[in-house]
């Protein structure tokens, strides 16, 4: 690999370690008592809120429709989240450091597929915390679910649920178009020579 590809490859490693400090996807619920919407926000490794009781407030009217209070304590995912970004970044500065073509593009399937795996858990934990609701919730709606959206908007009663990516989603994508990028280049340098 070239030595142009080699540092595109590391700045794809080292751009995953922006997820340690801005979070990785917005949910927000917007409605007539709460005109400026409450915002949760998903990290690598916890779940806040645009306010300090933010999440208490999300769980509060999660109880009226009988859905489980959200307890960030209990998601093994926030766990063991930041080990398997640290393992990439890493291991994507050794492959960077190797400088091998084909390195590059395992790394870059393998980001792929975590990516891919990450939202599928992300879409199973919001069925489950939509669908199987308590029944002796105060408020029941018969085949009403509270599901929020993987990715856009949704009514759900009276709120309008917002789920996007947020800025960690933004810099998981850039690594993954960096990489690609880098092992582009290098397959381009190896035929101009």
């Amino acid at each position: 690999m070239n030595v142009r590809a080699k540092i595109i490859m590391s700045i794809s490693a080292l751009a995953l370690l922006l997820l340690f400090v801005t979070p990785l996807w917005r949910i927000t619920l917007e409605a007539p008592q709460y005109p400026d919407g409450v915002t949760m926000y998903i990290w690598i490794n916890k779940i806040t809120g645009d306010t300090p009781h933010t999440l208490q407030n999300i769980n509060i009217l999660n109880h009226y429709v009988g859905m489980k209070y959200i307890e960030p304590d209990s998601i093994p995912e926030l766990k063991y989240f930041p080990f398997i970004i640290g393992a990439m970044s890493l291991l994507g500065l050794v492959v960077a450091w190797i400088g091998k073509r084909s390195l590059v593009l395992t790394w870059l399937i393998i980001l792929v597929v975590l990516c891919g795996l990450g939202l599928y858990d992300f879409y199973l934990w919001e069925y489950d915390y939509g669908h199987n609701l308590d029944p002796k919730a105060p408020i029941k709606v018969p085949g009403m679910s509270y599901q929020p959206p993987l990715f856009g908007s949704k009514m759900l009663l009276n709120f309008k649920a917002d789920s996007y990516p947020y800025w960690g989603g933004l810099w998981l994508g850039l690594s993954i178009i960096l990489a690609a990028l880098s092992w582009y280049l290098a397959g381009v340098f190896k035929k101009t020579k």
